[in-house]
Formats: structure tokens, C-alpha cells, sequence
């Protein structure tokens, strides 16, 4: 899966999220994620994240995966 395409979806899980306010919406994130994401999935946005290679990842995402 492109890094472009793992980014873009987890801004949507986020924003998906995001009416619940800023902490709920990070917590629903990272649980969604960790649910429903291959492994394989997370580990490559969470190397992404360690390479400082997922530009555009919205805040509460990023915040999400330290959850993960």
C-alpha cells in the first residue's frame, strides 16, 4: 500500500472521529486502527511516522498511533 494511501486513511478514521472532541477522537482512532488495520498496515505508518515520511498525517492521527 502507498504511504500516501495508509496517511489518507487514518486522517479519515481521525476526522471521522473528530466531533467528538480532540481526545475521544484520538483514543476511537487508535482503536479503530489496531481493530480493523492489517498488522502489516500499521507497522508501515508507524515506520512512516519514525522516518518523519508521513507528511500530511493530521495531528490526532499521529496521536493516535503512539496509542497503537
Amino acid at each position: 500500500m502507498s504511504d500516501n494511501a495508509l496517511v489518507r486513511m487514518a486522517n479519515e478514521i481521525a476526522l471521522s472521529f473528530g466531533a467528538h472532541g480532540e481526545d475521544e477522537a484520538i483514543t476511537e482512532t487508535a482503536r479503530h486502527i489496531s481493530r480493523f488495520w492489517e498488522p502489516r498496515m500499521r507497522l508501515e505508518l508507524k515506520q512512516l511516522l519514525a522516518d518523519g515520511r508521513a507528511e500530511g498525517l493530521s495531528a490526532v492521527a499521529a496521536k493516535a498511533m503512539e496509542q497503537v
